[in-house]
């Protein structure tokens, strides 16, 4: 039976999702059939509403998603 999991995360924290992936990957030994993701580009500086930079442009860590497509035994 086909099945997904869904892993979340910011991109400022990929080690450990990469890590967590991994390991889960290891430890449940399905046959995974496809990987993909997406990062989603955050657009408005860190603290500030849109358009209103007065200082350095700092921006908050984008979304990113990872969905394992796999089949149990």
């Amino acid at each position: 039976m086909q099945q997904i999991k869904i892993f979340m995360s910011v991109e400022s924290e990929v080690s450990q999702t990469e890590a967590e992936v991994n390991a889960w990957l290891k430890e449940s030994g399905v046959r995974v059939l496809q990987i993909f993701g997406n990062i989603a580009p955050q657009t408005s500086p860190l603290g500030e509403p849109t358009g209103s930079a007065s200082g350095p442009l700092r921006f908050p860590p984008s979304d990113v998603i990872m969905v394992v497509l796999y089949e149990t035994a």
